[in-house]
């Protein structure tokens, strides 16, 4: 099985993607956001994995598009802030688990021309620091509280302060509430994280039927703690606490596959998916501890956090039956891009373009739709400094730039990518080619435009003092 979907794969790069026929409906579409909690594409076996199942993932690859250049950030509150608003971190950092109260969300936006909008899953943007930490005291309850992030409904797990946020797998909590609303802690007895959030999702889409819906799930899958999932054959949420062992890596990336697998079965037993666009999305690379095989014969390390490629080259598929044509697209993606490709999708022309950093890739999956801007994106910039915050001690400030072939980083560090997913060379400064002398400079260049006229962030460390 696995061979005959390899072959499959490589038949499905013989042809270009912005040659298919892909159509966009007149009508908004539903749309769901899926993005993991930690994994790289080392993670999946569409991009040559092999330790873990991810059949429904590949489905999904094979019928959709899977974009081999995908990126975000190095953790999780970077690549979400980022995520939500469109704006790169150096524009809105506040600090590690923080969303600015004041920023807009690609939610707001939606609820301004017309959709249905929730989000069900991981939160974690509201309040981070324990009480007793450093510096705590100017940042707790410092975040967005998700009744006022544009969302008509939310359930998520740490939607408060990080010391009683709960379970997010076996007996999950949750905040539940309404736009506007403080909402209420639930508990959910026997269940698991993953199937609460799918059976919203698929609650929500079908009670909005008469309006066009956008759904943002943020799942918990596949971040430590590792523990059970209702398939290992050790799973009961009776036990308390639940055992924890990095040999439940798989388990959970497994289980990943199967929540999104779930997701789309319910859609389609409700005949809500030929009107649903689907994008599965990580925020940050596998975790350390994880090792992963590749069909190259490599085995991988984790390497979340890190700015290395193991921390943040990341799958992306899109998926709509019918209206994405199948294809592989090389098409560079971060993750403030999903603000303007998804507002163009639901109808949005040009008016947020000015106003994020993102680049809409809209166009590469309806490539026949010439309402449709075309920009491209021919690298991506990272700022990437997660302090201040709880056990942030340990991480350093990293400005970096990528294209398809190179990775600079402000120190003038310059790396080669290979045509092996993943790794990266390190090039002597001392005996560089004219063409890594020209991307030196390309990437110096995007650097420093995307630095220009903005008041960078303090240097400050986990405490938030000034280094």
């Amino acid at each position: 099985m696995l061979n005959a979907l390899r072959i499959g794969f490589a038949a499905l790069a013989l042809f270009l993607v912005t040659g298919s026929e892909s159509v966009r409906s007149n009508e908004q579409p539903n749309i769901v956001l899926i993005l993991a909690d930690d994994v790289g594409i080392e993670g999946l076996e569409c991009y040559g994995g092999t330790s873990y199942a991810t059949p429904r993932l590949n489905e999904l690859a094979a019928a959709g598009i899977r974009f081999t250049q995908a990126y975000s950030q190095p953790l999780c509150t970077p690549t979400r802030v980022e995520l939500l608003t469109g704006m790169d971190n150096h524009r809105n950092w506040k600090s590690f688990g923080i969303l600015d109260p004041n920023a807009t969300t690609f939610a707001h936006k939606f609820k301004r021309i017309g959709y249905a909008t929730a989000i069900f899953g991981k939160w974690q943007l509201r309040s981070y620091d324990p009480p007793d930490y450093p510096g705590a005291a100017e940042r707790r309850d410092g975040g967005m509280h998700p009744k006022d992030a544009g969302f008509d409904e939310y359930a998520l797990y740490h939607a408060g302060h990080t010391e009683a946020k709960g379970s997010r797998y076996a007996n999950p909590t949750m905040l539940e509430g309404v736009a506007g609303d403080e909402g209420e802690l639930r508990t959910y007895r026997g269940g698991y994280g993953e199937d609460v959030w799918v059976g919203k999702t698929i609650d929500f889409l079908d009670r909005h039927r008469a309006e066009p819906s956008m759904v943002y799930y943020p799942m918990a899958l596949p971040h430590w703690p590792m523990v059970p999932t209702p398939n290992s054959d050790d799973w009961d949420p009776t036990v308390d606490p639940q055992p924890v062992s990095v040999d439940y890596a798989a388990d959970m990336i497994e289980y990943m596959d199967t929540a999104v697998g779930n997701l789309v079965d319910g859609l389609t037993s409700k005949g809500l998916i030929e009107n649903t666009l689907i994008l599965f999305y990580s925020d940050n690379g596998t975790h350390v501890d994880v090792a992963s095989q590749m069909a190259d014969g490599r085995m991988i390390q984790g390497g979340k956090a890190s700015p290395m490629q193991t921390g943040v080259h990341v799958p992306l598929i899109a998926y709509w039956p019918g209206k994405i044509a199948p294809g592989i697209s090389d098409r560079i993606v971060d993750a403030s891009d999903f603000f303007p490709t998804l507002l163009e999708i639901a109808g949005e022309r040009g008016t947020d373009a000015a106003s994020t950093d993102g680049i809409s890739f809209a166009r590469v999956l309806f490539p026949a739709d010439d309402s449709l801007s075309d920009p491209r994106r021919e690298s991506a910039f990272f700022w990437y400094d997660p302090r201040p915050g709880w056990d942030k001690e340990r991480f350093d400030r990293h400005v970096f730039a990528i294209n398809h072939h190179f990775k600079r980083f402000r120190d003038g560090r310059l790396f080669r990518l290979t045509d092996r997913p993943l790794e990266e060379i390190l090039v002597s400064p001392e005996n560089m080619t004219a063409e890594e002398l020209a991307a030196s400079t390309e990437l110096a260049k995007v650097i420093e435009n995307q630095m220009s006229g903005v008041e960078e962030p303090p240097l400050v460390n986990a405490f938030g003092d000034p280094l």
